[in-house]
């Protein structure tokens, strides 16, 4: 690897040093009902996002809402000197990208048979402090 691309590397490893990941894999929900609720809490106050995703309607924001506590548990472990409630955390990233897809069939007229997908998703988020936040 050339000495550009080491030093970008040590830069983005640094980087990620600050944050606080969570990631949560084959969820039995389709990715397009979890990013109408990752869209709700995305760029949110830690404690907001808390808040919405507990009284939010959907089914996919118990996940979400899950995970975000596993994020601020992690932020925890990682700055252990630090308040959480002193910190300004927000949840800088989350994202949901598509996993399996399982295939089963329906019975249909004449015979036939129509195929189902029964999809599932991949979410991360990630949580920083508002002062590091670009």
């Amino acid at each position: 690897m050339g000495k550009r691309k080491s030093i970008a590397a040590e830069k983005r490893a640094e980087a990620r040093k600050q944050v606080a990941i969570a990631k949560l894999n084959n969820v039995p929900t389709s990715p397009r009902k979890m990013r109408l609720v990752a869209d709700m809490v995305r760029g949110m106050d830690v404690n907001k996002a808390l808040d919405v995703l507990r009284f939010s309607s959907k089914e996919a924001s118990r996940g979400v809402e899950k995970l975000l506590r596993s994020a601020i548990a992690n932020w925890a472990a990682k700055n252990e000197g630090e308040r959480i409630e002193d910190a300004n955390l927000v949840v800088k990233e989350i994202f949901v990208d598509a996993g399996r897809a399982l295939k089963r069939l329906r019975p249909a007229p004449q015979g036939r048979g129509h195929r189902i997908l029964k999809r599932s998703n991949h979410v991360t988020i990630i949580v920083d402090n508002l002062d590091t936040k670009n």
